[in-house]
């Protein structure tokens, strides 16, 4: 058994009230390796048919990211995590700073903070020719200022140990269809890159994961019917495959590694 030495650390984690995400798998990977949490999310108000989310498509995932994190809090409770869990906006600065206060208020510190939560667009308009203002500064404030915000304020209440993941996605740097979500990721890349560099010498290492098709509850039957043939390893991700990933950049085996962008995407879009 691997002991990835994060009894006690404490993890700040964004993006938590999709029960079938991956906030919540590596909340529950971090719970079980005894660490601490501090779980931010957002409700994401979007239309979608009730009776539909009982299976997996855009309905259970605009249901889960429109709802609290009540799920979440329940398999948390049942891994008898040591958590606190509340929402919050991390394209908000001063949302940011009182969520770091409510850490240290809580736990007297943020060892670790995995920067998940993530803003799109569902509207078939993030194309060159129907992209609008409102869905490119919507995008951004969440995926690049939230996430350089949250970055900030970890690095400035540094302590004795500093891991920094953030989540990109495996198609960032072309992403046709979804061109501001593509280039806000890409942009993640960069910046998890630089300020590898600025951390570096606090000791804090800042690496990114760039997840491939994850079955987060959105992939209905029919796209994977589409997806999985152009993944060479023959099948969607898991959320668990990105947490163990996370869990592992989180530990002490991997404090030389930093500045990296690592995909875990089964061969997709390599």
């Amino acid at each position: 058994m691997v002991d990835y030495g994060l009894k006690n650390r404490v993890a700040l984690i964004t993006g938590m009230n999709n029960p079938y995400g991956i906030g919540a798998a590596t909340a529950l990977a971090f719970a079980r390796e005894g660490a601490r949490l501090v779980l931010v999310y957002k409700r994401i108000p979007r239309p979608f048919d009730e009776k539909k989310t009982d299976i997996n498509g855009v309905d259970r995932y605009y249901a889960a990211n429109a709802g609290n994190a009540d799920a979440v809090e329940r398999k948390l409770k049942e891994a008898g995590a040591d958590y606190i869990l509340f929402e919050s906006d991390i394209s908000d600065e001063n949302a940011v700073k009182e969520i770091y206060s409510k850490a240290i208020d809580h736990f007297g510190r943020v060892d670790i903070l995995v920067n998940n939560a993530a803003a799109d667009d569902e509207t078939g308009i993030d194309t060159i020719e129907k992209i609008t203002p409102d869905v490119i500064d919507n995008t951004f404030a969440v995926n690049v200022r939230g996430s350089i915000l949250m970055m900030r304020e970890m690095i400035n209440h540094r302590g004795d140990y500093g891991r920094i993941i953030n989540l990109s996605t495996d198609a960032a740097q072309i992403f046709a269809g979804q061109i501001t979500y593509g280039s806000s990721k890409a942009t993640v890349e960069a910046l998890t890159r630089s300020i590898a560099l600025e951390a570096a010498q606090y000791g804090i290492t800042v690496n990114c994961v760039a997840p491939g098709p994850t079955q987060t509850g959105w992939i209905d039957s029919e796209f994977e019917k589409q997806i999985v043939p152009i993944i060479p390893m023959g099948q969607l991700i898991r959320p668990e495959d990105i947490a163990d990933t996370i869990l592992f950049l989180a530990s002490q085996r991997a404090r030389f590694l930093t500045g990296q962008v690592i995909k875990v995407s089964g061969g997709h879009a390599l």
